[in-house]
């Protein structure tokens, strides 16, 4: 990637600017958007529809380390609504098929779930997908933990975006 390459903005005033852009500019200014529209050379992508797209995390943490990502640009699990519940079950799904196309077949042993703002490094949806779950290296351990600040769970997501429904989402 050149160093001109999409970068999401990481502070507030990047962030209001970004705001204002049209839906096209918050695409150039995406690392993932590039990814999702085959602009990015070095991205080792394992499985795409016209949905989504599952590619190898950069730095993983566990041997099998993937981000599914949705083409459509959505910020973060913060600014999903009960109406993207299927998106969220389909990225899972689309997950768990990229690992047992890569050899994983002990599915108990897998962590899915997304990081949450301030803890997201790209401004654009992804799920991580990691297996053996046993095996994330120690030194990231703390960035995956299900339930606590940084990271939280499909299956949590999704019963949040439920209760959602009856006014009480708490990500």
């Amino acid at each position: 990637m050149s160093s001109e390459s999409a970068q999401c903005p990481d502070n507030t005033a990047d962030m209001a600017e970004k705001d204002s852009r049209s839906r096209k500019e918050t695409r150039r200014y995406c690392n993932f958007c590039l990814i999702v529209s085959d602009g990015d050379p070095e991205a080792e992508i394992l499985k795409k529809n016209d949905e989504l797209v599952c590619f190898k995390d950069i730095c993983p943490a566990a041997p099998h380390h993937y981000l599914v990502v949705p083409r459509e640009h959505l910020e973060s699990c913060n600014t999903l609504h009960k109406g993207h519940i299927g998106l969220v079950k389909r990225m899972a799904e689309l997950g768990r098929e990229v690992l047992r196309e890569q050899g994983v077949t002990d599915m108990t042993d897998v962590r899915l779930g997304f990081h949450k703002p301030p803890y997201t490094s790209v401004h654009h949806l992804h799920l991580h997908v990691l297996a053996p779950s046993s095996q994330i290296h120690k030194s990231m351990l703390y960035k995956f933990i299900p339930g606590s600040v940084r990271f939280i769970t499909v299956s949590y997501l999704i019963k949040n975006l439920e209760d959602y429904r009856n006014h009480t989402c708490t990500l």
